[in-house]
């Protein structure tokens, strides 16, 4: 194990403990991800003593480049130093009370530390003590867990789940993080407690999602969350997309594992956040719309307009940013249809000029999300939409190379329409400026101040108005 301890930090840590005549270990995490050869910059010291008191010696011991931040309540010290965030706490053992998942806290052993963990595999510890330095203490065989890829909890998962249900979530989370398996015991406890989710907090169920969604394979824990029966208490939306109806020996397919296949194929192409959350949400309103006819079968008739409006009341309740990153995702729910019925048709200039004007900024990551949505096992069909898309990202280039049309402000406003007629604000100014703005997106007039101003005093003479 030392060749994960030779680090200044480490050292320095080993020193002071000796001095301070207390025992220290780094443990959790780090341990497991250095045993992965997964990069850390977490680091969780576990003293048995006080963490605050070693968190402040060590920090003055490690120079003017590094800041100790102490948080008295919890017991802890959270240390800085360059690119390395160091938890210092005291050994401790914990119990819980069965409508909480706060633990009544004492002073333990390492012992009493480590059986209190998650998992196994984050119940290792690595000595940083002179006597003993770099040795691995893993009294719950958590390094065999790793080469197995096993999640399994150190003592009764029913306990662990019942004590704190947020537990249910990071062991799906760590599953799909590192591709482990959950062992089938512990599938079984957290089964049986699903219901304790209820009293865990919205941001912290959101925090474990999204580091599910921005896994290199969502789609695993998503999964996991749908089969345990925990996804239906958490985010109901996503769990109706599930199922397929038939009649008349018509079927649709499963909105939930195609959802789940668009956030795979769009992650492979980024790491944004918010753009895999538009993945998530982009048919989450199917479910309501859905309609058979008997003519054309299933349809799902404005899902993308309702889906725009279920976008702030999810984020609500998920207590996710109630911001430009919410509208962000709202845009391109509303939006995702329209490359795709623009690559079914004649790619024209004023569909392509609206699509940039409304898009904005954003069209680059529609177009991702739009391409990521073609999940049809027809490759025939799947290449003709391709290419099609091909051809509208072709047009938007060309379009706005000429006609700067992403962003655009219509080069007249209300306030100028208001001066040259003569007129106080009214909706007949709020038509010409409409007028202006549509004939630059549909190719009629080019996008400059000389041309819009001729084509708004040709517009007041059709409303019987003349410039003063």
């Amino acid at each position: 194990m030392n060749k994960f301890l030779n680090k200044r930090i480490f050292n320095i840590i080993s020193d002071i403990g000796q001095q301070e005549e207390v025992l220290v270990y780094v443990i959790g995490g780090y341990v497991r991800d250095c045993l992965l050869n997964r990069k850390s910059k977490d680091i969780d010291i576990v003293v048995a003593g006080s963490g605050i008191e070693l968190a402040q010696k060590v920090s003055i011991a490690l120079g003017k480049n590094s800041k100790v931040n102490v948080f008295e309540s919890f017991g802890t010290a959270m240390v800085q130093a360059g690119d390395y965030e160091i938890e210092f706490v005291g050994a401790r053992k914990e119990s819980y009370r069965r409508n909480s998942r706060k633990p009544i806290v004492e002073n333990g052993t390492l012992e009493d530390d480590q059986i209190r963990r998650d998992f196994t595999i984050n119940a290792m510890a690595i000595s940083l003590n002179k006597r003993d330095y770099g040795e691995l203490i893993d009294p719950f065989n958590g390094i065999q867990d790793l080469h197995d890829c096993i999640i399994r909890t150190p003592t009764n998962p029913d306990i662990t789940f019942s004590d704190d249900p947020l537990r249910m979530m990071r062991a799906i989370r760590f599953a799909t993080q590192l591709g482990f398996t959950i062992e089938p015991i512990t599938i079984e406890a957290i089964e049986k407690n699903r219901e304790r989710i209820k009293i865990v907090s919205s941001e912290r169920i959101s925090d474990e999602l999204n580091k599910i969604i921005v896994s290199k394979k969502p789609s695993v824990g998503f999964k996991l969350l749908e089969s345990i029966g925990l996804l239906e208490l958490i985010f109901p939306e996503l769990q109706k997309l599930k199922g397929v109806d038939e009649k008349n020996g018509r079927k649709h397919k499963d909105n939930f594992l195609h959802t789940l296949e668009v956030l795979d194929n769009l992650t492979l192409q980024t790491d944004n956040l918010w753009l895999r959350w538009a993945a998530i949400l982009h048919d989450i309103a199917k479910p309501n719309v859905k309609r058979y006819e008997p003519k054309i079968g299933w349809t799902f008739h404005g899902h993308e307009f309702i889906g725009q409006k279920m976008v702030p009341d999810i984020f609500r309740k998920l207590k996710l940013p109630l911001n430009e990153k919410m509208k962000y995702v709202q845009k391109l729910v509303s939006l995702h249809l329209r490359p795709i019925v623009l690559s079914q048709e004649e790619v024209t200039d004023s569909a392509v000029r609206r699509l940039l004007f409304e898009a904005g900024d954003d069209i680059e990551d529609l177009m991702m999300l739009c391409e990521a949505d073609i999940t049809s096992k027809n490759e025939k069909l799947k290449n003709t939409y391709l290419a099609n898309f091909k051809l509208v990202r072709e047009k938007l280039k060309e379009l706005e190379e000429k006609d700067a049309i992403r962003n655009f402000q219509p080069p007249i406003n209300g306030n100028e329409i208001c001066k040259v007629f003569g007129l106080p604000p009214c909706k007949l100014i709020g038509d010409i400026k409409s007028a202006i703005k549509d004939a630059i997106l549909d190719g009629i007039i080019p996008n400059n101040y000389e041309d819009a101003y001729k084509f708004m005093i040709g517009k007041g003479k059709e409303f019987g108005i003349k410039p003063i």
